[in-house]
């Protein structure tokens, strides 16, 4: 009977110690899921408000101080609700159109599809990807960030028709700009199947996307809302430098989100973003103070301003692309640029970019996108492989530039008629001269 019960316990034995060890081959046959790390977590978060930061109320703050004091409300005010507007609208449709799941085949280079409307199907365990594999962050936190970039690209384009446009205007050029302008041009420089993210065009944090995107816009919705009264006849100087400098330091700090939070995680990429945003700024500021002062001025504090917003806008699409010694010389090239742009363009075409919107970030943003085709290289510190091939790069590049230059001038043309037609666009030749804080909003920035 012993024997009987040791022949039949044998085999069952041996049966559990073989399914016992095949546990974890079953294991380890079904991929683990992703866990967003809360370091990476933590990071982005920062980042994103950060970005904010940069336009509330950083940029509100150097535009601000820009424009002469009757109009100093009425530009913190239209900065202040294109951000609202592109936010709500970010999270109703935008961030489905350019970051949500594909649509039909011939329509996924350019722009997503409407299956995240309303952010559906996202909760707080989704997540989205990062760089590395395996790494991944909470969707949610993926959109915030997203959303920061929407509203600050055209909140700068605001900057060329300040002290003119009327308010009404600023919500219908808001909304139909970036349906038309900005969700495509996202989805195809930094969505995974867009057509240049496809191509391998590099853009680290946005010189196509944000800066090319708004300065050419904003040179095209100036052309046609037209010069302000008394241009080039009297003196429209800045009413406050000291804001528009306090503006200039939130922006520079903000800029650490925008730049190394492209990153999207805590890692050495971020970190190369990171020394590549102080120094390619700093060697910018010293560029464009040298030029001033080669160029018979004394250097000022709005140069020095300028050229902190240039070699920002330069490196932007290099943060993560170049060492520090290609982000230096390339924010040094792009201050040059610039203030070439600023003080002999713009006076000899006669046209009235109110902030040099364009003078800055679209020439910055174009010699930085192409910039970061040449520093990329191994050869100059760039973290490009050792089959990096410079000319195929600066082609992609400068494809990819090219067709944000035209996407940009063409939809800037229907959203400004747009507004045109549903506003009249341009506030009345008496509200101009009274100001637009007291005839577009009934307020002062300052009692008298």
């Amino acid at each position: 009977m012993t024997n009987l019960i040791d022949r039949l316990r044998a085999p069952a034995v041996l049966a559990g110690i073989a399914l016992f060890a095949a546990v974890p081959a079953l294991a380890a046959d079904a991929a683990p899921v992703p866990v967003p790390d809360k370091g990476d977590t933590a990071f982005m978060l920062v980042s994103t408000i950060l970005v904010l930061l940069m336009i509330l109320p950083g940029l509100q703050l150097f535009y601000g101080g820009l424009t002469r004091s009757k109009n100093m409300l009425s530009t913190m005010t239209q900065i202040g609700v294109a951000t609202c507007l592109a936010m709500v609208m970010w999270v109703v449709y935008g961030y489905s159109l350019a970051f949500g799941p594909d649509g039909s085949e011939a329509l996924k280079p350019f722009i997503s599809s409407l299956d995240r409307l309303f952010l559906a199907g996202i909760t707080p365990d989704s997540t989205a990807a990062t760089f590395t594999d395996g790494v991944v962050i909470p969707e949610y936190v993926f959109v915030c960030f997203q959303m920061t970039f929407a509203a600050i690209t055209v909140s700068l384009v605001l900057g060329s028709v300040v002290e003119r446009i009327k308010f009404s205007a600023v919500l219908v050029f808001t909304l139909v700009w970036l349906t038309i302008v900005y969700l495509p041009v996202a989805h195809m420089v930094w969505a995974g199947s867009g057509l240049f993210f496809a191509m391998g065009a590099l853009d680290f944090a946005g010189g196509t996307v944000v800066h090319i995107n708004a300065g050419v816009s904003a040179l095209v919705a100036a052309l046609i809302l037209g010069k302000r009264l008394g241009y080039a006849k009297e003196t429209m100087a800045p009413h406050s430098l000291t804001l528009t400098m306090v503006g200039t330091g939130m922006l520079w700090v903000g800029w650490f989100g925008f730049n190394a939070g492209s990153a999207l995680e805590a890692n050495g990429s971020a970190a190369l973003a990171m020394i590549n945003t102080f120094v390619a700024t700093a060697a910018a500021a010293l560029a464009w103070l040298a030029v001033e002062k080669l160029a018979g001025h004394k250097p000022s504090s709005l140069g020095l301003a300028s050229g902190i917003i240039a070699g920002l806008v330069a490196v932007t699409p290099a943060a993560g692309n170049s060492g520090p010694m290609g982000a230096m010389v390339l924010g040094a090239i792009a201050a040059v640029a610039c203030y070439i742009a600023v003080t002999v363009l713009k006076p000899r075409l006669g046209y009235d970019d109110s902030l040099d919107a364009f003078g800055i970030h679209g020439i910055g943003g174009i010699v930085g996108a192409i910039g970061t085709g040449i520093v990329y290289a191994p050869s100059l510190g760039g973290p490009g492989g050792d089959d990096f091939d410079m000319a195929s790069q600066i082609g992609v590049q400068l494809a990819a530039v090219g067709t944000t230059i035209v996407w940009a001038a063409v939809g800037t043309v229907i959203a400004i008629y747009a507004a045109k037609a549903l506003t009249g666009l341009r506030v009345s030749a008496d509200v101009e001269r009274e100001g637009l804080d007291l005839g577009e909003h009934g307020e002062r920035a300052y009692n008298p």
